[in-house]
């Protein structure tokens, strides 16, 4: 028997157990940003509760101070019938709180093993020396648990992003801790890394573990989530049972408003012309020989597996790394490309999957960024002109609809959704006329991803070629013309968007078709 939530009726908790945390009217302000105001919020042992909301809703915030990360200004936490004030993570981790973080918490030059017990490493002799065997054993079991096969020498700077997140989530369940908080513990995992997940997450929750679980992804809760608050600006909307809400209840609340339609009606109508044309590009051992051109006022798709080659093939493009052979022509007139500095001269922009690392200046301010692929257009003597730096900015920060205090705010300290408008108003800013977007709603909400989709229908519309890399294939289907399906470092198929569907997309991704 199956309950409406997805669970089997053995593993489904009894809800009316015991509260292992309950916090009571917690606020948090940051300059200029009221972050959390008066949040109640409840959770039970054997219990998996979600927490949504758009960025910048206060979730983040919110996990942060039940982990000790952050203070409340005001408030009160009780965990397991005590009131209690968590002085640091060290602190909530020794009592039994765990957090997964969204942003990876690794260090890429020590291996797995030492990430998984740093500063908690098993010692041998009198003199404290780490134990390696020990280390590695232990370290062993806890990828066994997730069914990772990756050796524990292995530096974890070489493994993908989805191999560190695994990584990541290992090293919270090393911690044995009776409150679990998962902040988009699926945002780079395949569809069997989240099948793994899930297992583990609903053998947790009949061991007693209780689980806080912060996703975008609101369909893939129906099979985890028992509970389910949302929270819109720092406020608490609602706590209901999650079988009792469909997702556009959730949403709704999140949001505000009703969103009938996840995409935007397209504004643009590509063109015969050809902006860029790609002919038999390769990269030995990676990918290719392979080709496809991008017209003049469309959004072209990438679709296929992870590791098809999608991403490889922008940064070649791009010129983050060595192409092998074959010709790229952009507008009629073939080009060399050996670097990114010479791809953004020719008017190109990427993207990253990773805006935080490869994408923002995660330091500075929301100006400073915008300017920072054209700094010329603001210091043309070779002088910093802040009057003008500031009025660029906000001319894009309104144009974006970019949610901050101010243009001097420290990028870090924006939401997902807006981070991601600040890369977008970077590149505009620049001119490009060729935009690679590579996993753009990665991490950020409905209403901010609506928000990013009509800024890339407006790009088409006015000319610029956009190709968008996506594992998500609705996101395909509702936002692109046509559809570059990868498979195996080759291009399988390239599909009329409006003649296609899932199942043939990932008949090509899988190899099951060939072209």
């Amino acid at each position: 028997m199956t309950t409406p939530h997805g669970l089997s009726a053995s593993d489904a908790p009894d809800l009316a157990k015991q509260e292992i945390l309950h916090l009571d009217g917690i606020s948090k302000r940051f300059p200029g940003v009221i972050a959390l105001d008066g949040i109640d919020l409840d959770l039970r042992f054997g219990e998996v509760h979600a927490v949504c909301g758009e960025n910048g809703a206060g979730k983040s915030t919110l996990m942060k101070i039940i982990s000790g990360q952050y203070r409340p200004d005001s408030g009160t936490i009780c965990y397991r019938g005590e009131q209690m004030q968590f002085a640091s993570t060290a602190n909530a981790q020794a009592a039994g709180i765990a957090i997964i973080h969204q942003e990876l918490n690794l260090i890429p030059h020590l291996s797995v093993a030492e990430n998984l017990f740093l500063a908690r490493e098993p010692k041998r002799g009198s003199f404290a020396f780490v134990d390696k065997r020990k280390l590695n054993d232990d370290a062993k079991r806890c990828l066994a648990r997730l069914c990772l096969n990756i050796a524990p020498s292995t530096l974890v700077g070489s493994l993908s992003i989805a191999q560190q997140q695994m990584v990541e989530i290992a090293k919270a369940l090393s911690l044995d801790a009776q409150v679990l908080i998962m902040d988009e513990p699926t945002s780079s995992l395949t569809e069997s890394e989240t099948i793994y997940l899930f297992r583990i997450i609903k053998e947790l929750r009949q061991a007693g573990v209780a689980i806080l679980y912060i996703s975008h992804r609101l369909d893939e809760m129906q099979h985890i989530v028992d509970r389910v608050t949302v929270l819109r600006d720092g406020r608490h909307i609602s706590t209901d049972y999650f079988a009792s809400l469909s997702v556009n209840d959730i949403v709704t609340r999140m949001v505000g408003r009703s969103l009938d339609d996840a995409y935007p009606p397209r504004q643009s109508i590509p063109t015969t012309d050809v902006l860029l044309s790609a002919r038999d590009l390769r990269r030995n051992g990676v990918f290719g020989p392979l080709s496809f051109d991008l017209r003049k006022g469309e959004i072209l798709g990438f679709a296929g597996l992870m590791g098809a080659g999608r991403t490889e093939v922008a940064r070649a493009i791009f010129g983050a790394d060595k192409l092998d052979g074959g010709t790229i022509t952009l507008g009629g007139k073939a080009v060399s490309i050996r670097s990114p500095r010479e791809a953004i001269r020719h008017g190109i922009a990427y993207l990253s999957e990773d805006r935080k690392k490869e994408g923002l200046a995660l330091a500075m301010p929301i100006a400073s960024n915008i300017t920072l692929a054209n700094v010329r257009g603001v210091a043309p003597s070779g002088f910093l002109r802040f009057d003008e730096e500031a009025r660029i900015a906000q001319k894009y920060v309104q144009d974006l609809a970019i949610r901050t205090p101010s243009i001097h705010q420290i990028v870090r300290n924006l939401s997902g959704g807006n981070q991601q408008k600040v890369v977008i108003g970077k590149w505009l800013y620049r001119g490009s006329n060729i935009f690679f977007f590579d996993e753009p709603t990665r991490g950020i909400d409905v209403g901010a991803k609506f928000a990013i989709y009509g800024l890339m229908d407006r790009l088409a519309a006015e000319g610029v070629g956009v190709i968008l890399i996506s594992s998500e294939l609705p996101e395909l289907l509702g936002m692109t013309d046509r559809i570059a399906v990868f498979h195996e470092g080759h291009v399988a198929a390239v599909l009329e968007t409006k003649s296609t569907n899932q199942e043939e997309i990932m008949h090509y991704a899988s190899g099951r078709i060939h072209a």
